[in-house]
């Protein structure tokens, strides 16, 4: 939320919300604790009491958390820096933005296969539990939804539409971005319980992740797989 057009984004929305006199809420802190490892769980803990003080001090009046255990650590964060019911009295009128800072895709870091494979993951991962009636999915200690299924959507998307390059080299094009695909899907597949979707969520990603076409959401694209499960006869009963 730090970067140029993300930061732009957050002032905006708390100056037009508090003109209007309407919350502006935050965003959700998507860590999940990490048991059996207290310093990992640790460390990610401290990860959302920093982002909720970034929060409360930038001027939004409350926000959201994934997981029930993060709910006290935000409720302290904004209980010391808001002693007030809201914070509309934070006007933000030295705050101007205009559509190139919001666009302002000015990012560090570079973009590689670990990255492609990272949200490849996340893609998969998340169209598999929805084919599954889940509707948020926890990988690797983050609770995943549409939001972030949708962005590593759209960043796969825009990489090969342009065919970028990777920091290792590579050009990512249609061939490269479906055999990593095929590559993550098989792994999830294989430490997956039995009745798992992976092979179905890959079919659906395959058509998103090229450059190509570009459906309104992932989640509507899957809707037909969904309607034949929910028309399917219910089992007869043995009473």
């Amino acid at each position: 939320m730090t970067v140029p057009f993300m930061d732009a984004y957050v002032k905006l929305l708390i100056k037009t919300c508090h003109r209007r006199g309407v919350h502006a809420m935050g965003g959700m802190a998507a860590q999940i604790p990490i048991k059996n490892d207290p310093a990992a769980n640790e460390a990610a803990m401290n990860g959302v009491r920093a982002d909720k003080l970034r929060e409360v001090r930038a001027g939004h009046d409350g926000t959201w958390v994934a997981h029930p255990a993060l709910a006290a650590i935000a409720a302290e964060v904004f209980n010391e820096h808001m002693p007030t019911p809201n914070q509309f009295h934070v006007r933000r009128e030295d705050v101007t933005i205009n559509a190139n800072d919001l666009l302002n895709m000015n990012v560090p870091g570079k973009i590689t296969e670990d990255g492609i494979r990272k949200n490849l993951n996340i893609g998969l991962g998340y169209m598999e539990g929805w084919l599954r009636g889940v509707g948020c999915t926890p990988i690797n200690f983050l609770m995943e939804d549409a939001a972030t299924a949708e962005v590593s959507r759209s960043q796969l998307w825009q990489w090969c539409k342009h065919q970028a390059q990777t920091a290792e080299g590579k050009k990512v094009d249609k061939s490269y971005a479906l055999r990593l695909l095929h590559e993550q899907a098989e792994e999830l597949a294989k430490n997956a319980p039995k009745g798992h979707k992976y092979q179905l969520a890959e079919k659906y990603f395959a058509t998103q992740v090229t450059g190509e076409a570009y459906d309104e959401f992932l989640t509507s694209l899957l809707y037909n797989e969904i309607t034949q499960v929910s028309a399917s006869p219910a089992p007869a009963s043995k009473l």
